[in-house]
């Protein structure tokens, strides 16, 4: 989709850091992190929640209380008379999110709160109730681990999926150990001068408690790995070529943005904006979701009128090594040119807040080059790919 006068003020897209599985943050609501994320991110800004006019509210794990989700979100966060959608589309929840947010932008509205928030620790059972089944047992599913098992389209897993594709491209073990040791270097990049990169779009968690409060101010279970290491893994199933350094590791976090016109946007920013140019969705073959990223890249730049040699920086959602293998075969984008400072594979993936955080570091590289055109892309459950295209200008 094309966006006429869409935009971020400059710095107003921010990341918590995330926390590993079962970590820090593994028995806390995503909403509450939501609201001491963002909230803590407006005040730094100077953006005062009732100058807003409506919020997207994006989250793929069920919480205690999602039933009253945005409307909950707006008023914990000073905004009583604020309201809005709730987005939940696997991994693209932030692109939806952003969608949403840019559509309601262009038709008239005001300045819109994106959050995009989720917690797969400690991830939900649920029960139906089934009298009329064997002993009248309910049926039940764990929302998580089940997701991650098996796509009820296709039949398969997600590794499944990363397989399938590694397999008929050709894909050998040995390019997939290089790519992975690659992004884990650029990510050391995000570390270096005490995390200088990081600290320009991340928000710290801090959250009161009973005694004390429950911080997070940097990424949290990431161990760095060698390319000697990383080839010396076992492979994560029978005759897999992934291992489990080559695929992401689930994670908690919340991230957001502002989103409004340009010339509202450069009021808040008292500097550049953000111009939110396009953004594509994308299905391909059932259980071939790390070719997804590839269409919904290519819809999202010939919304903007654009093609990849235009694109000055690019960050992909990418779960398994292949994602940017083939994504590199298939556009000719070398994958040293691609998630300058880190990506999912390495920094964890909590669902919905996935997408923001790479798109505020896509954001922020484009700031530190001077400006000029981003695409965001990435793969999302099965067999589905959102993409994002942007310009930081001004």
């Amino acid at each position: 989709m094309l966006y006429a006068d869409v935009a971020i003020p400059l710095g107003h897209a921010w990341s918590s850091p995330f926390a590993k599985w079962q970590g820090t943050l593994a028995e806390v609501s995503s909403l509450d992190v939501a609201v001491a994320v963002t909230s803590r991110a407006l005040a730094d800004r100077d953006v005062d929640p009732a100058g807003l006019d409506g919020v997207v509210l994006g989250w793929t794990i069920p919480q205690k209380d999602i039933f009253y989700g945005a409307p909950t979100l707006a008023a914990r966060l000073g905004a009583t008379g604020l309201s809005g959608p709730m987005v939940s589309q696997a991994c693209a929840t932030s692109v939806a999110a952003l969608h949403a947010a840019a559509g309601a932008v262009g038709a008239g509205a005001g300045p819109q709160l994106v959050v995009a928030t989720d917690r797969i620790s400690n991830g939900p059972t649920l029960s139906w109730s089934a009298p009329s089944g064997m002993g009248g047992a309910p049926v039940t599913s764990h929302w998580v681990l089940d997701s991650f098992a098996r796509d009820p389209w296709a039949g398969a897993g997600m590794l499944a999926a990363a397989e399938a594709v590694a397999g008929e491209m050709g894909a050998t073990r040995e390019e997939l150990d290089d790519l992975t040791a690659l992004r884990w270097e650029q990510y050391a990049a995000s570390l270096a001068d005490d995390r200088a990169f990081q600290r320009r779009y991340q928000v710290p968690v801090e959250i009161p408690q009973r005694k004390g409060s429950l911080t997070l101010d940097a990424d949290e279970g990431i161990r760095p790995k060698t390319r000697d290491g990383i080839g010396a893994l076992p492979p994560a199933g029978p005759g897999a070529l992934h291992t489990f350094a080559s695929q992401t590791h689930p994670a908690d976090g919340c991230a957001g943005a502002v989103v409004t016109t340009a010339a509202r946007a450069r009021e808040l920013s008292g500097e550049g904006i953000v111009r939110i140019l396009g953004s594509g969705f994308a299905r391909v073959a059932k259980s071939r979701m790390p070719q997804a990223p590839v269409p919904a890249a290519r819809s999202a730049l010939q919304a903007a009128g654009l093609d990849f040699g235009d694109v000055q920086a690019i960050t992909t959602h990418n779960p398994f090594a292949v994602n940017d293998l083939y994504f590199a075969r298939e556009t000719g984008v070398k994958p040293e040119d691609m998630n300058t400072y880190g990506c999912s594979l390495v920094f964890g993936h909590p669902q919905g807040p996935t997408g923001l955080r790479s798109v505020a570091e896509l954001i922020e590289e484009l700031r530190l080059r001077g400006g000029g055109i981003g695409l965001f892309t990435g793969c999302a459950a099965g067999d589905t790919g959102a993409a994002l295209v942007l310009e930081v200008t001004d």
